[in-house]
């Protein structure tokens, strides 16, 4: 097993660093097993780390570091009952290229799939279409190795009161090493990005959401122009997207990266760029497998918040953020993504009962951000906002117990699964530990 010491450690957007005094790379569930033992032993703590995709301090750790990069591979294809098992290290954009190999995919990914299977979860990471929850949702089966070192099969049928608390757990009940996901053959899909006025927009937002099967929105700031994205089943043959990625990354990475660098330098020109952006956005259709139309490469580095609404609140939100981008003469150029998510009941998803809406407000790195994610924030509260729990948010432990019913079940499964706070951080004893301790005194 490789083993490194004295290495800093950073998240994709550079938003935090650790120092950990070893990061472990096992290859093995046992292996995991036995490291979280010696943890256990020595008085260490243990975070995971697996794209770093997480804006938010997650893994920041002093003491241990596991990456299960080498913990990864699809261990079996089940197509008879429509499931894929695979470990918990395997990035999503392996499980998308095997899965299509043998005709089939996962039913809906979110637009970046470099995130690892077991972060993935952890984290409520989403896609778009209101027929379908978070990734999350996807998952029939894990296998959770506990502080105890034992490895804990979890489904509905199996220790099911952990269930619905392991399916978004922040990484703080144990280390996921294994999961079984749903499947389903793969279908080709006629990608379209087009570009419609604000005023259309409002007037078709209930069927745009209600009648495609992937339905997302950007909002310029400063622009009465809209980008509008849906993917729905298609007859149409599979074509080749050697130039639609191209497109993709040329126009929206290294062009976008230069008019980013150009609002760093020259804040006032946003409003302008914003707007020459929206203006930019032509007619796209793309027909192509499924799998291979969720993601775009990512390239340009960026500050996020993201926030999760009820759905019946979106179109008041937008209206508001609009209106206050405009008023506060806030400077930003980065569009503002909105997309549909259904109903679960997982206990620590933004997406617990209800349908929703998330909105995710982006400022490209090395601009101030503070302000303009302070007034965005605000609003969201207004609406009721869940915050991501890998993007970044100022919510409280006592906010958090307003916003999740199930918060106080869940950290009771915590304190059973990992009694002495073995797979905690600062961060998270803040976020979480705190907040029970806090509550209970103003109960009292």
């Amino acid at each position: 097993m490789k083993t490194v010491q004295g290495l800093t450690w950073k998240n994709w957007a550079h938003t935090f660093e650790s120092q950990p005094e070893k990061i472990f790379y096992p290859s093995s569930i046992n292996e995991v097993s036995a490291i979280v033992k010696e943890a256990e032993i020595e008085g260490k703590t243990i975070r995971v780390i697996g794209a770093g995709h997480s804006f938010t301090r997650l893994v920041e750790s002093d003491d241990w570091l596991i990456s299960l990069d080498s913990l990864s591979g699809i261990e079996s294809i089940d197509k008879e009952n429509g499931t894929v098992t695979v470990f918990g290290g395997t990035r999503l954009y392996q499980v998308g290229e095997e899965l299509g190999k043998e005709g089939f995919s996962q039913e809906n990914l979110g637009d970046i799939n470099v995130q690892s299977v077991a972060g993935a979860i952890s984290t409520g990471t989403h896609g778009t279409g209101l027929q379908f929850g978070n990734i999350s949702t996807q998952v029939t089966r894990l296998w959770l190795v506990t502080a105890a070192g034992e490895v804990l099969p979890i489904s509905k049928s199996e220790n099911a009161h952990y269930f619905n608390a392991c399916l978004v757990s922040l990484g703080t009940l144990g280390i996921i090493v294994k999961v079984t996901l749903k499947i389903i053959e793969s279908p080709i899909y006629e990608y379209i990005s087009n570009q419609i006025e604000y005023p259309l927009l409002e007037k078709n937002l209930t069927q745009l959401i209600e009648t495609n099967r992937h339905f997302e929105f950007y909002l310029f700031p400063y622009s009465d122009l809209v980008q509008i994205k849906t993917m729905n089943i298609s007859n149409q043959k599979p074509k080749s997207l050697r130039l639609h990625h191209f497109k993709n990354l040329l126009l929206e990475n290294y062009l976008f990266f230069i008019l980013s660098e150009i609002c760093r330098l020259f804040p006032n020109t946003c409003r302008f760029i914003s707007r020459l952006s929206s203006k930019s956005v032509g007619r796209t259709s793309i027909a192509a497998h499924s799998y291979q139309l969720f993601a775009t490469p990512r390239i340009v580095k960026f500050r996020e918040i993201e926030y999760c609404i009820p759905l019946q609140h979106l179109l008041p939100a937008i209206q508001e953020i609009r209106e206050c981008i405009q008023v506060q003469k806030h400077k930003v150029h980065f569009p503002i993504e909105c997309r549909m998510v259904k109903a679960d009941d997982i206990w620590l998803s933004p997406s617990y009962k209800r349908e929703s809406a998330y909105i995710a407000f982006h400022m490209y790195k090395g601009m101030p951000y503070e302000d303009y994610f302070h007034d965005m924030e605000q609003i969201m509260k207004k609406y009721d906002g869940r915050p991501h729990w890998g993007k970044m948010h100022n919510r409280n432990n006592n906010d958090l117990y307003n916003l999740y019913p199930m918060l106080t079940d869940f950290l009771t499964i915590r304190d059973e699964l990992d009694p002495f706070g073995l797979f905690l951080n600062g961060y998270l004893k803040d976020l979480l530990t705190e907040a029970d301790l806090n509550y209970k005194q103003e109960v009292q």
